[in-house]
């Protein structure tokens, strides 16, 4: 390496990204804590209350996903018992038009 200009080396820059990554947020953690207007056991509280609120929203939200997904296959189970039942009039009907033609046929 030469002094006055920067080169980088050829090995991955992604350890070096972490690392700058979890400093930065160390750092954003101690001043956010040292910084907060609340003592820490309102800081807790609130924490607390934040955390046990965002749980039951993605609670809320899995039993509506668990609900739609119920709701999808019984649709799903319904189309296709009208297209089985549907399959079944059509071969009845072509059965039915056919019959008298091969039975013409098999007389000769």
């Amino acid at each position: 390496m030469r002094l006055g200009k920067y080169e980088s080396s050829d090995d991955s820059h992604v350890g070096t990204a972490v690392t700058f990554l979890l400093i930065g947020l160390g750092a954003g953690a101690l001043a956010a804590l040292l910084l907060a207007p609340k003592t820490g056991k309102q800081f807790r509280r609130d924490l607390k209350k934040g955390y046990d609120d965002a749980k039951d929203t993605v609670g809320d939200w899995a039993d509506e996903a668990k609900d739609r997904t119920r709701d999808a296959r019984e649709r799903v189970r319904d189309v296709a018992k009208r297209g089985v039942d549907l399959a079944e009039d059509l071969r009845d009907a072509a059965r039915e038009k056919v019959e008298p033609l091969r039975r013409v046929i098999n007389r000769d």
